[in-house]
């Protein structure tokens, strides 16, 4: 017997539609490419994604079709999103911090027939269309006044085009299983691999967002995310804000500690969400001015492992840090560091051992840790195996490669990372399976030595990669960037180091160096690390 209910199609329209009707009013604040901040809310930003579909429509844009979008997050970027998927088509996200080369094989790989893209890229892009031929016209996310002189192909201003149409247009109706959004994989090894979103599956992920215990998004907050909307849905933050009627501030292409300080403060934000990197910016801002936060009361920090330290700086402020993890093919959140109750009385290091975790997994992602033959692992906190994820908004083929299977017999995704899941069910990275330090036989997790060494004060970045060893096999070399203006020497970041972590984890040498390579996503480029050291003696060796 079948339910009695209605048939509402889970279609990303519905959620901008009840933005604009039930919160047309809130505000949409962006930090413009062109300078001046701009002012807009959620019933403008609808009637003109509306124009976004209709006049994507006249350009012969059909179901299925990819449009590419190489912007920051903008509220014409926003349009552009719900504009894209009204109309049936698909936005493919092109990550601004890939090599040249690599934007023209994703663009040529997705087919994309049209581009947005902010004025910061138009250089990129001339250097590269000759190698994308599929692209059929460019759209600068501009006016005319500050539209450029470009060679792109039939390259219009955005507000021009989108002026041809009078918005008089209805959104298309498809199945809620209908591909929405594409987004690529890094690609630190091989090609990288293309993740198809459904409308579904962004909007389950989208009220998964908004839980309590997950994002926390609500019409109260005022929201600023820092992480990028081509990083893997923004992390849901596109979609869940404007589901929840919220203040949404969009920061633009300036990413520095006084830009974002600026508008956390001028914007009232309560909820921000970034990886490491941006809030160290933040951080040395704050400490150089001497300036303290006055609203912002939670942050999200995922994308890579958080150092301690990172968390005390906030949470010293009354700010509450929520640990996060999750994957491009995850949509991406898969865990959260919230506190559960049988938790909420632990204090001081105890309490700081779970918030450094990367937490629980959120509704609607099973989780699994197994060894090599995918036996499954117990969850004490002290077997670590292949981190494994199974749910409705988590990839089962990569585009254009579904003759590939990537998940196991029971429906479950290999992660590529290494944790550990403790009896209360958080879990925690130990390493990337290609990362992991193979030791004498014993595994010795890379992250765990980088968060140790980051709580120096005077360090500024680290990582840690595994080196070959004659009697070992493989030993952990620290790579240390210091903060300016500070010297530290080796001795003096062994002796640091030394009690608290076990003898046979130390690190065998100490580099220091200007600067660690990074992927286009802010990681850790730990292949590129360990082919500068690929001829480096261990003073052990």
């Amino acid at each position: 017997m079948l339910g009695l209910m209605q048939d509402w199609p889970l279609l990303l329209y519905k959620i901008i539609d009840h933005a604009a009707q039930q919160f047309g009013d809130r505000e949409v604040v962006t930090r413009s490419i062109e300078g001046p901040i701009h002012r807009t809310n959620y019933r403008e930003v609808r009637d003109r994604a509306l124009r976004v579909a209709q006049r994507l429509e006249k350009d012969g844009i059909k179901l299925g079709d990819r449009v590419a979008t190489l912007a920051w997050n903008t509220w014409r970027h926003l349009e552009a999103w719900y504009g894209i998927t009204g109309v049936g088509a698909v936005y493919h996200t092109v990550n601004p911090r890939l090599f040249p080369e690599q934007i023209a094989w994703i663009v040529n790989h997705a087919q994309d027939r049209a581009m947005l893209l902010d004025l910061t890229f138009v250089p990129l892009m001339e250097a590269v269309q000759d190698k994308c031929p599929s692209i059929e016209r460019y759209v600068i996310l501009t006016d005319k006044a500050h539209m450029p002189a470009t060679k792109l192909k039939n390259a219009i201003a955005y507000e021009e085009w989108i002026a041809e149409v009078d918005g008089d247009f209805a959104w298309k109706d498809f199945d809620e299983n209908t591909a929405a959004g594409l987004c690529y994989t890094s690609g630190t090894t091989g090609d990288p691999k293309g993740v198809l979103y459904s409308h579904r599956s962004n909007v389950l992920h989208a009220l998964q967002g908004c839980m309590k215990d997950t994002l926390s998004v609500s019409a109260q907050d005022s929201i600023l995310p820092i992480v990028p909307m081509f990083h893997a849905n923004a992390w849901s933050l596109a979609f869940s804000v404007p589901l929840a009627g919220a203040k949404f501030v969009l920061p633009g292409a300036k990413l520095d500690g006084a830009s974002v300080y600026e508008l956390l403060e001028t914007e009232g934000v309560t909820l921000s969400a970034a990886v490491p990197t941006v809030w160290l910016m933040l951080m040395q801002h704050m400490q150089a001015n001497k300036v303290e936060l006055h609203t912002l009361n939670r942050v999200v920090i995922g994308g890579s492992a958080c150092p301690p330290s990172m968390i005390e700086f906030f949470e010293e402020r009354g700010v509450t840090v929520n640990h996060a993890w999750g994957m491009t093919e995850m949509s991406p959140i898969g865990t959260i560091g919230a506190i559960k109750p049988q938790l909420a009385a632990l204090k001081g290091k105890d309490l700081m051992a779970i918030k450094a975790k990367q937490g629980h997994a959120i509704f609607a992602v099973e989780m699994k840790i197994t060894d090599d033959e995918n036996n499954r692992l117990p969850w004490d906190g002290v077997k670590f195996g292949r981190l494994k994820v199974k749910g409705p908004a988590i990839a089962r083929r990569y585009f254009k490669r579904e003759d590939e299977e990537i998940l196991d017999e029971e429906g479950f995704f290999d992660t590529g990372d290494v944790a550990t899941i403790d009896p209360n069910g958080y879990m925690q990275i130990t390493d990337r399976a290609k990362d992991v330090i193979k030791s004498g036989g014993e595994w010795i997790s890379s992250i765990d030595l980088e968060n140790l060494a980051v709580g120096h004060p005077d360090v500024a970045e680290a990582a840690v990669i595994g080196v070959v060893h004659p009697k070992w096999d493989e030993r952990p070399l620290l790579v240390i960037v210091p903060k300016e203006g500070k010297e530290i020497d080796r001795d003096a970041m062994l002796k640091f180091m030394d009690g608290k972590i076990a003898k046979w984890w130390m690190p065998d040498d100490v580099q220091f160096v200007r600067e660690i390579p990074h992927t286009a996503t802010g990681k850790i480029n730990k292949l590129k690390l360990r082919e500068e050291f690929k001829d480096y003696k261990l003073p052990s060796a």
